[in-house]
C-alpha cells in the first residue's frame, strides 16, 4: 500500500494546479448545451482552399471499417461505444478521417456514416462526445467542405452544436497537444460559420494558439512532448491552419510562421535517411504524415523547400536529441528528458537510448508501439529493455506505468560534446536509478569515427545490468565466434555473455514483426564496438 501511495504521489505532484483544478471541474460540472438559435450562414472564401495532405488507405469496405490494422462491423448501432473494442479504435472511428482520403469512393462511404453518426450518437452521449475526437471530426468536416464538398443542412447544424460543446469542454485539464486539437477546431469552426458565436469560437481558438505555440514549441524547433510522430501531427495542424487563414484571408501569425519553419527543420533532423520518423517516445509510422509529405504541403503553401541535410553534428539542445552523420551512419541519440513533468503521457523510459541507420537502412532501432491503453503489452513497449540502453536491477529508468503514467523519471546530467578529427564523443549519465539502494547511475559514452561507434556503459556502484542492441526486422545476426555479425555491421563485447534473443518491433498499431535483439548482462562497465 505504502509502494502504491509513493507511486502516485510521484506521479500527481508533477502537475499543474490548473490541470487539478480542471479534472475537478470537469468531473463535478457538467456543462448543458443548448440545441436552440443555430444559426448555419457560413462566412465568404476570398481565396481557394490549398490541397492538404491526403489519406491512401482504404478505411472501408463490405460494411467493415479499418482502423490501426484492424477492422471491425460497422452496421450496428452499438459501434461507436462497443466495449469490447479498444477505445483507441473507436476513437479513429468518430475522427471521420476517410472525409481526407484521396478515394472518392472513401469519401462518400464516410459522408454517408456520417449521416449515420448523427443519428445514433445524441447529444454529449459517448465517446464521439469527447473534446479530441471532437475536434479532429470538425477539422475534417469543414475541410471537406473547402475542398468543394456540400454538407447538407442537418449536417451544418451538428457541425454547430458540435462547435460549441467543444468550447464549453476545452482539454485543460490534459493540455498538449489535445488542447492544440481543441484550438485547431475551434479556429476552423469559427471562420467556416459567419456568426457573432463563431466569431468568438475564432478568436479564442487564436488565443490558445498563440499561448501554446510558445508554451509547447522549443526553441530548438522541437515539440515538447517530444515525439517524432506527435511533433508531425502538430506540425500538419499548424499548416492546415496557416491554409485556412490564408483562404478566409485573415493574417497569419508571426509565431505560427516563425513555429513551422522551426518545426520542419527539427523533423527533418529527426528523420532516418528512409525518409520516416526515429522512434523514440509514442512514435511509430502510419499516424503522423512523414517529412516530405509535410515538405510538399508546406510548399504548396508558398513556404521554402527544406535544405538538403547536412553531415554535421547537430545538437537539439532543448529537445535533448544529437544528430550525428558520418559518411554511411546517421545516428541520433537521446540525452535529453522524457518529456515536459506535468505532461508524461506519451513518454518512455528511453533514457541514453540511440538509433543508428547504416548505408541508408535502420539498424538498430528502438521498438516502437502497437497500441495504447493499459494492457502489458503497452507497458513492455514503454519500459526500458525495448530501447537501445542499459537496464539496471531489472528496473525501468523512467516508473512509467497504467498506459500514460510516469512516477519517477530519469534526468540526464553531465553532457559533454567533443568533437575530435574525424568524429565526435559525447557523454551522458541520468539519475533513473538513483531511487535505488544503493543509488545507482548510469553513464553512456558514443564515441563515433567514420566506420565505427564505440559505445562505453558504466553503472555505478558495481550492480547487475544488461545492455540491449534491438536489430531492424531486415536484419539476422550470427555469432562468429568473437564478433556478431548483423548485415554490414559488426559488433564486439568485452564480455562472453551477450545472447541473441528473439524480440518485437512494432511499426505501426496493430502491428508486430518479430526481431533479433542482442543482450549482454554485466556488472559494472562494457564496451560495445560496432563497425561496418
Amino acid at each position: 500500500m505504502f509502494i502504491k501511495i509513493l507511486k502516485y504521489w510521484n506521479t500527481l505532484r508533477y502537475l499543474k494546479p490548473s490541470q487539478l483544478y480542471w479534472q475537478l471541474f470537469y468531473r463535478i460540472i457538467k456543462p448543458s448545451v443548448s440545441q436552440k438559435k443555430i444559426d448555419t450562414t457560413l462566412r465568404e472564401k476570398f481565396s481557394p482552399w490549398v490541397p492538404a495532405i491526403k489519406h491512401d488507405e482504404t478505411f472501408f469496405k463490405n460494411d467493415t471499417a479499418t482502423f490501426l490494422n484492424q477492422s471491425h462491423f460497422v452496421k450496428t448501432k452499438t459501434i461507436w461505444n462497443d466495449d469490447s473494442i479498444e477505445k483507441l479504435w473507436l476513437y479513429h472511428l468518430h475522427y471521420f478521417d476517410a472525409l481526407q482520403a484521396s478515394s472518392t469512393k472513401q469519401q462518400t462511404l464516410c459522408h454517408d456514416l456520417l449521416n449515420r453518426w448523427i443519428t445514433e450518437n445524441p447529444l454529449l452521449q459517448g465517446n464521439g462526445w469527447e473534446p479530441y475526437p471532437t475536434s479532429l471530426r470538425i477539422v475534417n468536416m469543414v475541410k471537406y467542405t473547402l475542398e468543394g464538398h456540400t454538407l447538407t443542412n442537418t449536417i451544418l447544424r451538428s457541425l454547430y452544436l458540435q462547435a460549441r460543446c467543444l468550447r464549453k469542454r476545452l482539454e485543460y485539464h490534459l493540455l498538449g497537444n489535445h488542447l492544440l486539437a481543441n484550438a485547431k477546431a475551434l479556429i476552423f469552426a469559427g471562420l467556416f460559420f459567419n456568426t457573432a458565436e463563431s466569431e468568438h469560437w475564432l478568436q479564442k481558438g487564436l488565443r490558445i494558439l498563440r499561448q501554446q505555440i510558445s508554451i509547447q514549441v522549443l526553441t530548438d524547433g522541437g515539440h515538447f512532448e517530444l515525439s517524432p510522430m506527435y511533433h508531425a501531427i502538430i506540425l500538419e495542424d499548424f499548416l492546415d491552419i496557416m491554409n485556412v487563414l490564408q483562404t478566409y484571408k485573415l493574417p497569419i501569425p508571426s509565431t505560427l510562421t516563425h513555429a513551422i519553419e522551426q518545426m520542419r527543420n527539427w523533423l527533418n533532423i529527426m528523420t532516418h535517411p528512409d525518409g520516416r520518423i526515429a522512434f523514440f517516445n509514442d512514435a511509430t509510422f502510419d499516424i503522423a504524415p512523414t517529412s516530405s509529405q509535410l515538405d510538399q504541403y508546406a510548399q504548396r503553401l508558398n513556404l521554402p523547400a527544406l535544405p538538403l541535410k547536412t553531415t554535421e553534428g547537430i545538437h537539439l539542445q532543448d529537445s535533448g536529441y544529437i544528430r550525428l552523420s558520418l559518411d554511411q551512419c546517421y545516428l541520433i541519440l537521446d540525452v535529453g528528458k522524457i518529456g515536459p513533468d506535468y505532461l508524461p503521457g506519451h513518454a518512455h523510459a528511453d533514457t541514453l537510448s540511440f538509433e543508428l541507420s547504416l548505408h541508408g537502412k535502420r539498424t538498430f532501432v528502438n521498438s516502437g508501439i502497437s497500441c495504447y491503453g493499459t494492457g502489458p503489452e503497452r507497458n513492455i513497449q514503454r519500459g526500458t529493455a525495448a530501447h537501445n540502453t542499459v537496464v539496471v536491477q531489472g528496473k525501468n529508468s523512467s516508473e512509467v506505468w497504467k498506459g500514460f503514467r510516469v512516477a519517477r523519471r530519469a534526468k540526464p546530467f553531465g553532457l559533454t560534446i567533443e568533437q575530435l578529427d574525424c568524429g565526435w564523443k559525447i557523454q551522458c549519465s541520468h539519475t533513473g536509478y538513483w531511487r535505488l539502494r544503493p543509488r545507482i547511475t548510469h553513464s553512456r559514452t558514443w564515441t563515433i569515427t567514420e566506420h565505427q561507434l564505440l559505445i562505453q556503459d558504466t553503472v555505478t556502484p558495481k550492480t547487475s545490468a544488461c545492455s540491449y542492441l534491438h536489430l531492424h526486422p531486415d536484419f539476422n545476426c550470427k555469432n562468429t565466434g568473437s564478433r556478431y555479425q548483423c548485415g554490414k555491421a559488426s559488433i564486439k563485447f568485452n564480455s562472453q555473455s551477450t545472447k541473441i534473443t528473439s524480440n518485437s518491433y512494432y511499426p505501426a498499431f496493430g502491428k508486430t514483426q518479430k526481431n533479433q535483439c542482442l543482450e549482454t548482462p554485466f556488472a559494472h562497465t562494457l564496451e560495445t564496438l560496432i563497425e561496418w
